[in-house]
């Protein structure tokens, strides 16, 4: 890469799953619309056609009206030739099939077990995990062969194990996780001072906050706007809401749209525990015992939001892939839009283009204290040039703590149990996860159905 006024040429970019149809486009639109940097993206993928059609469609952006960042693609056929010489290795994978996440979030169904995502904790976030953890082992070791030096910026789930994983296999490795669930939160601050206080046009960014916990399960202990304390209001807006949920100026929002809610969990975490619970009520609802808020289908529409039917993800897919027929052939010209994502501003202080301070996923080195040393956190951590410093974010109070210590460590369970292929280990966590609450008889029968169901993933286990 070469520096000039202000500006980094010459970029090199390793995008493993570059066929992908969302988060590919999504970093296409922000590259083409960021100024100070160019270069050239290899887009790697299983799918060696679904990549050279993203290269097809990210080289027709080169010349667009209102691009100002240029880029060339290039798809790859292996793993080396795209890390060989990288700056910046983005992961952002699809870890098997919809079939097989249709085993992860609806076989457990069967047996009185409702996910809203099924892809961190829970029965489905644990076989997603066993399948995902292998392939970034293979990730670890053609990084540390290929590109030693490279910042990794991981947007895959589970978000924790894929990043661990890569620590796990290559420790000196530089990589980071990256989630905007924290992002949903800052906006419904934002929201809460223009309902309560008539403040508009507050942007998230303004919105500061000291984030602690894990992926999906985060909380923020503090939060301020222009130097004033967030909480006292917030309680009040909780009050406000609370049974009702906020709805926001759509008032059927949450009923309309998969990924949205009415907040009401991230409220009634919040009565309590008092702290704000920093992740969509979706996932939130996952860490908690499954009475709480996944007990059925009528109890997750009792509290506003959803759970998410792998049919409709494939149904959704199906329509990117109209999409891309149509971004391919000139019918359609790719909108230039910002994905709100943070991976540019991130690469870019990493590049000295100035400081950044945002959430992240990264070994705990003591920034939060209660936590084991090394498992992946999310906390605030400042990025400049070559470098990412956790910030201090000090101790949660020990019954937040307590339930997020249990998900940790069996998270460590589960890398153990992927790393060794051993089934006995992989059983611990499963039975051990709070919505796996039925029989350990039947417990293990769900295991073993859904192991078989996903066993193609799993080379080299006894099943």
């Amino acid at each position: 890469m070469k520096y000039t006024n202000e500006r980094v040429t010459d970029l090199k970019i390793a995008y493993i799953g570059g066929g992908s149809r969302g988060w590919a486009w999504g970093l296409m639109s922000d590259l083409a619309m960021e100024s100070q940097l160019s270069g050239t993206v290899k887009l790697y993928d299983i799918d060696y056609q679904a990549a050279y059609n993203n290269s097809i469609i990210g080289n027709s952006l080169y010349n667009q009206d209102g691009v100002v960042g240029k880029w060339e693609y290039k798809a790859t056929k292996t793993l080396e030739e795209a890390l060989q010489s990288a700056d910046f290795v983005i992961i952002s994978i699809l870890p098997g099939t919809f079939k097989e996440m249709k085993s992860d979030v609806h076989y457990p169904e069967r047996y009185g077990i409702y996910q809203s995502v099924g892809d961190t904790v829970g029965p489905g976030g644990i076989m997603r995990a066993l399948r995902t953890i292998p392939l970034y082992v293979k990730f670890a070791e053609a990084i540390k062969a290929y590109a030693p030096n490279a910042w990794v910026i991981n947007y895959t789930n589970p978000m924790t194990l894929c990043t661990r994983t890569l620590y796990e296999v290559f420790p000196e490795i530089k990589a980071i996780g990256c989630c905007h669930e924290v992002f949903g939160t800052q906006k419904l601050l934002a929201s809460m001072l223009d309902d309560l206080k008539g403040i508009k046009g507050v942007n998230r960014q303004d919105i500061k906050v000291n984030v602690l916990g894990i992926n999906h399960f985060t909380w923020i202990d503090q939060a301020s706007y222009q130097g004033t304390d967030l909480f006292p209001l917030y309680e009040e807006f909780v009050d406000k809401y609370y049974e009702e949920g906020y709805l926001g100026i759509d008032k059927n929002h949450w009923i309309n749209s998969h990924f949205s809610s009415a907040h009401k969990v991230k409220f009634d975490l919040f009565k309590r525990y008092g702290l704000i619970a920093a992740a969509g009520d979706r996932h939130l609802a996952e860490f908690m015992p499954s009475s709480w808020y996944l007990t059925t289908p009528e109890t997750v529409s009792a509290w506003k939001f959803h759970l998410t039917s792998v049919d409709w993800r494939i149904e959704h897919q199906q329509c990117l892939y109209e999409k891309s027929k149509r971004l391919l052939t000139g019918e359609e010209r790719m909108k230039l839009n910002l994905s709100g994502e943070e991976g540019i501003l991130i690469m870019k202080a990493l590049l000295g283009l100035g400081n950044f301070i945002t959430n992240l996923n990264i070994p705990n080195k003591g920034q939060i204290i209660g936590i084991t040393s090394g498992a992946i956190v999310e906390t605030n951590a400042v990025i400049s040039r070559n470098s990412v410093q956790p910030v201090v974010a000090g101790k949660l109070p020990e019954e937040i703590n307590n339930l997020i210590i249990r998900h940790v460590l069996n998270q460590e369970t589960t890398l153990k149990a992927a790393i060794r292929k051993d089934k006995d280990i992989a059983f611990r966590a499963f039975v051990n996860d709070p919505l796996v609450a039925i029989k350990p008889q039947e417990a293990k029968e769900l295991f073993e159905k859904m192991l078989q169901n996903t066993k193609k993933y799993l080379p080299g286990w006894d099943i």
